[in-house]
């Protein structure tokens, strides 16, 4: 199966845990994080609604930071039921942002708040965001709901393409392999992140951004950076840049 982290951000609702678990083992997939929870993945609730799936809540890595939870990831996709007009960018449908997602080594789906979801800030640690087509009569889902939809298609997905033994068998196929191929490389969003920091606090140092405004252009930034797939070494230079125009900012500041 694909190596794809759920990471569910601060969860409350421990049935809510207990039948991610559940879905998750159905469906192959083991790598369950979970950050700041607010319910008890040990609790009664939580055993009774995993069923078979206890392992799975063992294993669960808890961290305190959505940061931490995608430590190491290449890509990863948040699930929204609304996006704000911000500046984020336009959500996928769940085949395309599964596609997408499953086309590098390491990745993760990112759930938020079963009352409120994920906010801007924690938007800003995803490339993609998803949706699930619901009807407009009641377009909410459960999370259990929605992270089992998820994991019913990554299934198909990883079906589809482990029977197909040569690529090209379907062109969808062939076309992945091609971008898994360009795609090895690509940087880990942990080294992505420490780029995009870097690059705020001088752009903010030259007078490129100013504090009130850093957010939302940063948005713009990160937008275009990561429509380029940067591999590490790409960022590598990058930062090389930024630290030679951070040193002749200095240097003309002392003249």
């Amino acid at each position: 199966m694909f190596d794809v982290r759920i990471i569910l951000v601060e969860p409350a609702g421990a049935l809510n845990l207990g039948a991610v678990a559940r879905v998750m083992k159905n469906m192959g997939l083991a790598q369950l994080w979970l950050v700041n929870p607010q319910c008890d993945r040990f609790s009664d609730g939580a055993q009774h609604m995993a069923v078979h799936a206890k392992d799975i809540l063992e294993a669960a890595r808890i961290v305190d930071t959505l940061p931490e939870a995608l430590f190491d990831c290449h890509r990863a996709i948040a699930t929204v039921g609304r996006v704000s007009p911000s500046g984020t960018n336009l959500p996928l449908n769940s085949s395309d942002g599964l596609s997408w997602l499953t086309q590098v080594e390491s990745s993760a789906i990112v759930f938020g708040r079963e009352d409120r979801g994920l906010s801007n800030a924690e938007l800003q640690y995803c490339q993609q965001v998803m949706t699930i087509p619901t009807a407009a009569v009641y377009p909410s889902l459960n999370l259990a709901q929605a992270v089992g939809i998820c994991c019913y298609h990554l299934r198909l997905l990883y079906e589809s393409r482990h029977e197909a033994n040569e690529p090209s068998a379907n062109s969808f196929g062939a076309i992945a392999s091609q971008i898994e191929q360009d795609l090895v490389h690509s940087a880990s969003i942990t080294v992505v992140e420490a780029f995009y920091e870097q690059l705020e606090a001088i752009l903010l140092e030259i007078g490129f951004l100013y504090p009130h405004t850093a957010f939302s252009r940063m948005s713009k930034l990160r937008q275009l950076f990561n429509r380029a797939n940067l591999t590490t070494e790409e960022v590598a230079m990058l930062r090389g840049i930024l630290r030679q125009v951070n040193w002749a900012a200095q240097k003309d500041a002392k003249q």
